[in-house]
């Protein structure tokens, strides 16, 4: 599974540390996601996509 993460975090002027907190995960978590190196619960992706005001759907891209 590929995210936007990244992306949506420029977007929204936000750092690895801003959106973690936002999140209440250790920015860690966040490195791993924007690398593709773990899958987030339901929750998390929703949390996420909450954050920046959008559908899960547009953040997390099933291949």
């Amino acid at each position: 599974m590929n995210n936007r993460i990244k992306e949506f975090r420029a977007r929204h002027n936000m750092t690895q540390e801003d959106l973690a907190k936002k999140v209440n995960v250790r920015r860690e978590t966040i490195v791993f996601l924007e690398k593709n190196k773990y899958n987030p619960s339901l929750k998390l992706a929703y949390d996420i996509a909450r954050v920046f005001d959008s559908k899960i759907e547009e953040i997390f891209l099933i291949e």
